[in-house]
């Protein structure tokens, strides 16, 4: 008798406590985005950035789902950096790391998949611990190039986002 009301005790509690988790959960998330004018600033950072090293490079923003926001292609940079831009920033978001730490998996069936690159010059976009979008740059003549210039975009905006978080 004394078990089974410590038992009946206990899913009381148990109960209690899953219900009050599930009235303090909500049906829906929300999500931080990128505005418009926020991934215009690190696109156009991105390029000033490899200007002052002499390069013209082609920049991609893209936001938390890879969908793209903004493409920048510096006046002489050739057309195909910005495709690879794009597939940077579009890596960077999706893997919520820099590109340049995936080149170990860009020979492996999930580094063949359509679409992404695993080579140095993408990177996430963070703040207060989220991810907001990803940036890719193509077109310097070595991907560390590309990534601290997609740095320096991130660079120009990092304290307003963090402002806002």
């Amino acid at each position: 008798m004394k078990r089974m009301i410590v038992s009946i005790g206990l899913l009381a509690g148990i109960s209690l406590s899953l219900g009050a988790i599930a009235e303090d959960a909500s049906p829906t998330v929300t999500l931080k985005r990128l505005s418009l004018e926020t991934a215009n600033r690190i696109a156009l950072g991105a390029i000033e950035a490899c200007r002052k090293q002499g390069v013209q490079v082609g920049v991609s923003v893209v936001d938390r789902d890879g969908a793209l926001q903004v493409v920048m292609r510096d006046t002489i940079a050739a057309s195909i950096t910005v495709p690879i831009s794009r597939q940077k920033a579009f890596t960077a978001a999706n893997f919520n790391a820099p590109t340049s730490a995936l080149k170990d998996r860009a020979d492996t069936p999930i580094g063949r998949i359509d679409g992404l690159v695993m080579s140095a010059g993408g990177l996430p976009v963070q703040a207060g611990g989220q991810l907001l979008g990803g940036v890719g740059v193509s077109g310097a003549p070595s991907g560390e190039t590309d990534e601290a210039c997609a740095q320096a975009g991130i660079d120009k905006v990092i304290d307003d986002l963090e402002m806002a978080m």
